[in-house]
């Protein structure tokens, strides 16, 4: 009997290790990437797509879409389909991944910190020098996008990276770094999707379970980003569609856009499958990703258009 009170917690512990590197290993086989970079003395890595359209004598717009909190490249691929419209357009999608375990982006805390956002910002401008020297990226249309964590960070983009990225867009954007650390050189134009069933980031803002952040109520954000951007303080509505209402900041020296899911949840509209009882509610009344294109496709960097 003695033997089985200690047999039976190492079989235990065995399983939970097998367990383990079971995820480990499972995780290794998704998180599949084809690019790598050394930024900040640190290896990063990234996931490219380039259709086979590709012409190395024409400059070619880049999308660079960036995964939410514990998820990764392929991951982010899946949900967005963005490689479809690059397969249909003609542009290059790159899809960077994250750092740690779970991966994420680092978008608050204290300069010098470890979730300082300075090290990512320095790895997505590492990238596009990367690409630019690998393919003929057209300086002019150089984008970001996300899904929540990854949406924070494309706003962080465009505070510390004005003069490259000509707009973004943020979907159920996790929104924790501090207007006072952004300063852009020029207003960049911003498309944003949130969803009134977010679970995680929550619409009406305040603290959020999973991350323990406190999240603003997120139409009082983008009126800020709005006027931030020198828009007029009241939207125009835009004609809504089964759940999809959305209004557009006008008179703007960066344009805005901003569309609300009734009852979407921490989702991309549109997107692949994301499971329901973590992130809530998907809406397929708007494609997210279309929208955020044709949005993108209107605004190259002013003074750089071909």
């Amino acid at each position: 009997m003695n033997k089985w009170f200690i047999r039976i917690p190492l079989i235990l512990l065995g399983l939970l290790l097998a367990l383990l590197l079971l995820a480990f290993g499972l995780f290794r086989i998704l998180n599949r990437t084809n690019g790598k970079l050394v930024s900040s003395g640190e290896t990063r890595r990234y996931l490219l797509y380039v259709p086979e359209s590709y012409d190395p004598s024409v400059p070619t717009p880049l999308v660079i879409t960036l995964h939410g909190f514990a998820q990764w490249p392929a991951n982010q691929a899946g949900v967005s389909r963005w490689n479809d419209l690059a397969d249909e357009y003609g542009f290059i999608v790159v899809y960077p991944a994250g750092t740690g375990f779970p991966m994420r982006w680092r978008t608050w805390g204290a300069p010098g910190s470890a979730t300082e956002p300075m090290q990512d910002v320095a790895f997505i401008s590492d990238l596009i020098d990367k690409l630019s020297d690998e393919y003929n990226i057209d300086p002019a249309r150089v984008y970001a996008n996300g899904l929540s964590n990854g949406g924070g960070m494309s706003f962080a983009l465009s505070c510390k990276l004005s003069e490259r990225i000509a707009a973004f867009g943020s979907v159920a954007g996790a929104y924790s770094f501090p207007w006072a650390a952004c300063n852009p050189s020029r207003p960049v134009p911003a498309i944003i999707f949130h969803g009134t069933a977010d679970p995680i980031v929550p619409y009406q803002g305040g603290p959020s379970g999973p991350s323990g952040f406190t999240f603003p109520y997120i139409p009082d954000w983008v009126a800020t980003l709005a006027n931030r951007n020198g828009c007029d303080a009241a939207p125009q509505a835009l004609p809504a569609s089964g759940d999809v209402s959305g209004v557009q900041y006008t008179s703007c020296a960066g344009e805005v856009i901003f569309y609300t899911i009734a009852e979407g949840g921490h989702s991309w509209p549109g997107g692949g499958y994301l499971p329901k009882i973590i992130v809530g509610n998907t809406s397929h009344d708007i494609d997210a990703s279309r929208a955020i294109w044709d949005f993108f496709q209107q605004h190259p960097l002013r003074g750089n258009e071909n």
